[in-house]
């Protein structure tokens, strides 16, 4: 702070001790850390009444300063203009603990697993001893997908089985119904008569095994032909539309040539 900011500096704290009514456990400061903190301030020129504040924290250090006065006055010189160079170490140190820790890496080998950083350390941990050493956890994310599917489960079983080399039938009691898993990553299940499900955890592989399982399912339901069954009822029909068909016809020629009129179309010459 400057000259003149520092010769009221205690001053004004003392009275600010003195005459306030906040209780002496909820005070920031008293008068011996008054005293103690006028050896740690150093003068400089700059705004007068303004000062900088320096907090070192485990290393780090957080400046607040106000505004620097360039320009002499007659109540302060000019701020002086300081050079010096600064030079920045960007490589951190992490500290191996749990079973990473049971073997002293060599000289350049690479250390790999789960990188965390609690207050200002890093440390690194096996992913299966994350939830003993802090707040955090991990969990096995499964995706499942239904699709509609208009074949027969065991026809899907069977086309599959021309494509993956690994489909095997599983257990009623474990899979709650006909059921196969496909390339002991993919779990298809059948639902309905006209749906199944897919389950898997997803990883690439996985990812890839579920999307041709999908593509496979697709395509057979679009090759299965469609068969349509005409029943009596929808024959009655037909023919009664046919009949109305007549009658409109027969009304249209009889407004146009009368009841007992008589059309003559030729076709090539060959009149009927």
């Amino acid at each position: 702070m400057t000259l003149a900011t520092k010769a009221i500096y205690k001053l004004l704290l003392s009275n600010y001790v003195k005459v306030s009514k906040v209780s002496v456990e909820d005070m920031l400061y008293d008068e011996q850390d008054i005293l103690r903190s006028m050896d740690k301030i150093e003068t400089i020129g700059h705004v007068l009444g303004a000062a900088m504040f320096m907090d070192d924290i485990a290393g780090v250090r957080v400046l607040y300063t106000g505004d620097y006065s360039r320009e002499e006055d007659c109540h302060l010189c000019a701020a002086e203009i300081l050079q010096f160079s600064l030079y920045f170490n960007s490589k951190k140190m992490a500290k191996t603990i749990t079973r990473l820790a049971e073997k002293t890496p060599e000289v350049g080998e690479t250390v790999s697993d789960f990188l965390v950083k609690k207050a200002f350390t890093y440390q690194i941990m096996a992913l299966d001893d994350l939830h003993v050493f802090s707040q955090l956890s991990t969990e096995n994310i499964s995706q499942r997908i239904t699709i509609a599917c208009s074949g027969a489960f065991g026809v899907l079983k069977h086309r599959l089985k021309q494509i993956f080399e690994s489909v095997e039938s599983l257990p009623d009691e474990e899979s709650e119904g006909p059921a196969f898993r496909v390339h002991e990553r993919l779990t298809v299940k059948n639902e309905s008569e006209k749906h199944i499900s897919l389950h898997w955890r997803p990883d690439p592989i996985s990812n890839m095994v579920s999307d041709s399982v999908v593509a496979l399912v697709l395509n057979i339901s679009r090759e299965i032909p469609k068969v349509a069954v005409e029943s009596e009822e929808a024959t009655k029909t037909e023919e009664e539309n046919n009949k109305k068909a007549e009658k409109v016809i027969h009304a249209l020629l009889v407004s146009l040539f009368g009841e007992n009129g008589k059309l003559v179309i030729s076709v090539h010459g060959n009149a009927s």
